[in-house]
């Protein structure tokens, strides 16, 4: 076994014991502990400035985008952000310990449907080293040991941050970081199935699906963000331009942004017109199918493959559709199960469209951009998941739980 091998599955024993550990603790000694950490965040600036300058650095001699290098930025208002959203993590329900459902049987015994942590989770994430924190503060409310892989091009940002987290007061190991940024500590941890019991990747597609292939161990995930708008034909076509333009430009590159819009044919000659001169206002690239471009005669022409496509750019697809029904059958067909809205006046279109189109998230006359923990008062996000099992859409805190029964009687035996 390779030293990066061994170093790893040390760390796996570790978090396996520290597990146990933290799922004595008590709500409140957990929050002590999470007040702590923005403290320890708050105090190390100076050495998290230090750090992510280093990475900036690295950055830049690599040739990474601007958008790049502002995501794996730092400064004192991005600490303070991330102290912050610890200190609201402290303020949060605690869904361990809950009981989810309690019933008597016959007999006499007493039956309790209990959360508790998960145990022991992987997780594996590009760039932005604000989900070092993050993410450990969310397992660590959960009770859940962790150990982070983060990427090489914030890796020295994400080890002082691991550092200033591990000044606080948590059991031994609670947290862990794994100190190399190779593919094969991504085999390593996904391999590792005796001592993790979870492995979420967050990232792009290219590293999700290598963590998918590895691992050994349940994996919870989204691959793609193909976002739908479908504007009905009994839209008010105001929201719909206001929408559409939130949708696609209040943050182009994040998961829940929109990235094809469907129009009912009826109500197409009236909003497409309105909708596209609102997209040019912000420099959007339209894309269109052949029942638009008769109407936009200056976009460009859409092919099969701009509807599997997931931009991240200010690119949007169009396609006008004979009906809500088909409609729905192209984002069932093309989307990618995240997030999917309908804009229209009539309620009972737009039941059937929240019944029927197979994603997390579906709305109704909201934007695509509130597909997001914080938004759903969550306070914060793991991530997003577009799998059914065991969670679904934005992974606040009670997604980070399993749960077990407690049951208890006075003697029975059966019979």
């Amino acid at each position: 076994m390779s030293s990066i091998h061994e170093t790893i599955h040390r760390m796996g024993r570790q978090a396996r014991a520290a597990a146990y550990r933290l799922a004595q603790l008590s709500s409140d000694e957990k929050n002590t502990i999470l007040r702590a950490m923005a403290t320890a965040i708050r105090d190390a600036t100076p050495e998290l400035l230090e750090a992510n300058s280093r990475d900036l650095a690295a950055g830049v001699e690599k040739g990474l985008s601007p958008a790049m290098l502002d995501r794996l930025k730092l400064d004192e208002k991005r600490i303070e952000s991330m102290a912050a959203g610890i200190d609201q993590v402290a303020t949060l329900p605690d869904p361990v310990g809950q009981v989810m459902e309690k019933w008597s049987r016959p007999n006499g015994i007493e039956i309790e449907q209990v959360r508790v942590p998960i145990g022991t989770i992987g997780i594996i994430y590009e760039s932005r080293p604000n989900v070092t924190a993050d993410a450990a503060v969310l397992c660590f409310k959960t009770g859940n040991a962790t150990i982070l892989r983060g990427g090489s091009e914030a890796i020295h940002s994400n080890v002082a941050i691991a550092q200033a987290l591990a000044t606080a007061g948590a059991p031994e190991h609670a947290i862990q970081l794994i100190p190399f940024t190779d593919r094969d500590s991504v085999a390593a941890l996904a391999g590792m199935d005796q001592w993790l019991d979870l492995i979420i990747p967050r990232g792009g597609k290219g590293l999700i699906e290598t963590v998918v292939s590895l691992a050994r161990m349940p994996v919870i995930k989204h691959y793609d963000g193909i976002c739908h708008l479908f504007v009905d034909e009994a839209a008010d076509i105001d929201m719909a331009v206001s929408l559409t333009v939130n949708a696609k430009t209040q943050k182009c590159g994040v998961c829940n942004a929109l990235e094809t819009l469907l129009v009912h044919r009826d109500i197409a000659p009236n909003a497409l017109p309105q909708i596209a001169a609102a997209l040019c206002e912000k420099n959007v690239e339209l894309r269109g199918c052949e029942r638009t471009r008769a109407i936009l005669t200056d976009v460009k022409p859409a092919t099969d493959e701009d509807w599997y496509t997931e931009y991240l750019d200010l690119i949007l697809s169009i396609k006008i559709v004979d009906s809500s029904e088909e409609a729905i059958s192209h984002i069932n067909q093309y989307g990618s199960h995240h997030t999917d809205t309908i804009v229209t006046a009539d309620t009972a279109t737009a039941e059937r469209f929240l019944r029927s189109v197979d994603s997390a998230c579906v709305f109704h006359n909201i934007s695509n951009r509130f597909a997001d923990g914080g938004e759903f008062g969550f306070g914060a996000e793991i991530g997003i998941s577009t799998d059914k099992l065991h969670a679904r859409g934005p992974m606040g805190l009670r997604e980070l739980t399993s749960y077990q029964y407690r049951v208890r009687g006075n003697g029975q035996v059966r019979g």
